[in-house]
């Protein structure tokens, strides 16, 4: 157990976060992490699952910090996922709309 500092974005606000998660938890875990410091602050809740992109990627919600290979500092953004679309998706190469944008 290694605590990694990322800087961390909720998609739709406007401050960019430093949060301090586990290299064991989940991307599920981290999206909670994120999003305590912003829903029902800066934001509404929405009836979604929240997802973690790293990298241009969407990871799934059980992988972990290290499986992901987050280094310190990294930079993660946090959407809500309306789609709810539960795969790994290579964001550069997309052209849909199921990443929440």
């Amino acid at each position: 157990m290694a605590t990694v500092p990322l800087q961390a974005a909720f998609r739709g606000d406007f401050a960019t976060l430093l949060v301090l998660v586990d290299d064991e938890d989940t991307m599920e875990v981290v999206a909670q992490k994120v999003a305590y410091h912003v829903i029902g602050r800066r934001l509404p809740p929405q009836d979604a699952p929240l997802r973690v992109q790293h990298n241009g990627l969407v990871l799934l919600p059980d992988q972990t910090v290290a499986q992901a290979v987050m280094a310190s500092m990294s930079f993660v953004e946090v959407f809500y996922d309306a789609s709810e679309h539960n795969t790994a998706v290579d964001s550069r190469n997309y052209s849909g709309g199921s990443l929440g944008r």
